[in-house]
């Protein structure tokens, strides 16, 4: 018995088999209305996406048992471009399997530059085959893929929109005005100066207006941080100093480096630490930097009490809260 191993022959290609849709007229046509059917709910993917974007405000949420409460833009907008991509490509591997050309051709391996009578005719192929894709007259596929990729191309565009306008000073308006009293986060309830000991730390929010909702919008700037001291350790300025009540100031909780939540309190040393980049604010002296990347203190809240003797606002920010690339015009 011999040694070596006998050598393998060609097999060759396998015997070609014949779509249904190359011989059969209504097969054909029942293939070109799926192609259809799929560019045209990739184009209603586009549109879910597009109106999600614009139209679905983002404050409204939908619930999901399984998922819990989620975005709604969010989620129509995921789901259509997810659509609009998936079904166009669906429905381009489908015109390619079922309407397409099945020519079946074996090249041999060739220079990478061919001939330039060989150029000429690839180029010539090219053609012939363009036109044998039945493009120029399955008139409903054409359509169908032209409203798809059209609508598609507008999704990049429309998220161009982000870069513009300027907020000019949508961002530094608060909702709080003179008189606002200041309600517990997230309770809604209203505090009293004898609501908070030496040393507590308390989040608040102004209290919401009869037919008014909070928005998540308000809330990242409206959000503020309520520090009791005795009186004696504030090194104010008279004016800073009459905008406290008892030893209870306030500061927007927006950190003014990048706007992240000012949320840790040191009651030893008395500063408030951004846990972002460690901004670290001075409380008794106005919420002065003392370190880190912040460049300016937190803004100061001016309080008082009603009549009820329930804090509330002197007057809104004398200056706007939150980073400077927040369009600061002070």
């Amino acid at each position: 018995m011999s040694d070596k191993a006998p050598r393998l022959s060609d097999p060759g290609l396998p015997e070609h088999v014949h779509r249904k849709a190359d011989s059969d007229p209504a097969a054909a046509k029942k293939a070109e209305r799926q192609v259809a059917i799929l560019f045209t709910l990739s184009a209603l993917g586009t549109i879910l996406f597009i109106y999600s974007y614009i139209w679905v405000h983002t404050d409204r949420f939908i619930f999901i048992p399984i998922m819990g409460d989620q975005n709604a833009s969010q989620l129509g907008m995921g789901i259509g471009l997810t659509f609009s991509l998936l079904f166009i490509g669906m429905g381009a591997i489908h015109w390619a399997k079922t309407l397409m050309p099945d020519n079946e051709v074996v090249a041999e391996r060739h220079e990478f530059r061919s001939e330039e009578a060989d150029r000429q005719d690839f180029v010539a192929t090219v053609k012939e085959q363009g036109a044998a894709s039945g493009l120029g007259r399955r008139s409903l596929i054409k359509r169908s893929l032209g409203l798809s990729l059209g609508l598609i191309g507008l999704s990049p565009l429309l998220l161009l929109r982000d870069l513009g306008p300027l907020p000019k000073k949508s961002l530094e308006q608060t909702s709080w005005k003179t008189g606002t009293r200041l309600v517990i986060d997230p309770s809604g309830r209203p505090i009293k100066p004898s609501d908070l000991e030496v040393g507590a730390v308390a989040q608040v929010l102004p209290e919401l207006a009869p037919g008014q909702e909070r928005t998540l919008e308000n809330v990242g700037k409206d959000a503020v941080l309520l520090i009791r001291l005795r009186p004696e350790e504030f090194e104010l300025s008279p004016e800073r100093l009459s905008w406290t009540y008892q030893g209870i100031i306030a500061f927007s909780k927006i950190c003014t480096h990048m706007g992240c939540a000012v949320a840790l309190y040191e009651q030893q040393t008395k500063h408030l630490l951004c846990p972002c980049h460690q901004s670290t604010f001075d409380v008794p002296r106005a919420a002065k930097v003392i370190f880190g990347p912040a460049a300016r203190p937190l803004p100061q809240l001016a309080i008082t009490v009603d009549s009820e003797g329930y804090l509330v606002a002197q007057k809104p920010f004398t200056e706007a809260v939150g980073p400077s690339f927040w369009e600061r015009s002070s």
